[in-house]
């Protein structure tokens, strides 16, 4: 009898022993297997671009919190952004974060990714792609959802003859905005596409229709820096234009505290690369597949006078 109670207490020893591997103990393999993770995010960013900049330090502060390596490029072009994904695959990364702009340009590589037992997830562009790819959730807002609530704000605020304006030509989700907008918003809409990649040129082109259509009681930008611009070319033009925009930057919510920017619309982009490096890394550690075959939405979220200070101080730290 004694002999069984030993014998028993030494298989106890032995599970209690193979479970500290669970709690953190006998982690040592399984910590090493983690380090050698590395995860691509290929977006289609310009350098330089606020709102691509907190997608990048979302997925790094995920990378440095999860203690893997995350490898972050970009390209405007669909056609360069491919040939980052097809360099990840063959790299063999362990995880793809891809923005889809242009889904049409990056069919081929992302399914190509997925065929080689690469995970992929998109952020931010592609909503009405992901599942056709293979991809295993999106993480972003849905642009006409967030375009519908922008436009019936717009008419409740009375605006009659809005310009929306596009800073980046064939970006489908872009396009989509001001489709939705038109939607709900009651008054006449213009599609205004101007050169995202030159400030200059945007305040120009902005202050040039000003002043042809001094009707113009509305503009809204789609990106956070154009909005700066189009407060420059009310100013310029000397229209009375209410100016609003999707997404946020530190100059942004100054400008609605001050007045000059009425409402910023918030598709948390911290939340997109965190939260796509997070779901590729759950796949890996434990197979998890996030969003139960459907988006996760990461806004949308209106930012006014009435809320600007509470978003300011992590507007200032760059993650919002």
């Amino acid at each position: 009898m004694k002999k069984l109670q030993v014998t028993g207490a030494i298989a106890v020893a032995a599970l209690l022993l193979a479970a500290c591997s669970g709690t953190g103990k006998e982690d040592s393999g399984a910590t090493k297997k983690t380090k050698d993770l590395t995860y691509a995010v290929i977006t289609h960013s310009s350098s330089g671009d606020a709102f691509w900049d907190r997608v990048k330090s979302g997925a790094e502060r995920a990378g440095d919190d999860y203690g893997v390596k995350v490898e972050y490029s970009a390209d405007p072009d669909p056609a360069k952004q491919s040939q980052l994904i097809d360099g990840a695959v063959a790299d063999k990364v362990d995880g793809i974060v891809v923005s889809m702009a242009n889904p049409d340009g990056l069919e081929t590589s992302i399914k190509a990714a997925v065929a080689a037992g690469i995970p992929v997830v998109s952020i931010n562009s592609g909503i009405d792609r992901w599942k056709e790819f293979g991809a295993i959730t999106h993480i972003g807002q849905s642009e006409t959802i967030a375009g519908q609530a922008v436009g019936a704000r717009l008419k409740d605020e009375g605006l009659k003859n809005v310009l929306c304006v596009i800073q980046e030509a064939g970006n489908v989700g872009l396009e989509e905005r001001c489709k939705a907008v038109a939607e709900t918003e009651g008054g006449k809409v213009t599609n205004l596409q101007v050169d995202g990649t030159d400030d200059n040129a945007v305040q120009a082109t902005i202050t040039s229709k000003l002043q042809a259509d001094k009707t113009v009681d509305g503009v809204l930008t789609l990106g956070g820096q154009y909005a700066i611009d189009a407060v420059a070319a009310v100013k310029e033009s000397g229209s009375s234009a209410k100016v609003s925009t999707f997404d946020l930057s530190e100059d942004v919510i100054n400008d609605i505290k001050a007045g000059s920017i009425d409402f910023a619309v918030d598709q948390q982009p911290y939340v997109q690369g965190f939260l796509g490096v997070t779901t590729l890394y759950l796949k890996s550690i434990n197979g998890n597949d996030v969003g139960g075959g459907q988006p996760i939405n990461s806004g949308p979220a209106f930012i006014t006078a009435d809320n600007a200070d509470q978003v300011l101080t992590f507007a200032k730290n760059g993650t919002r």
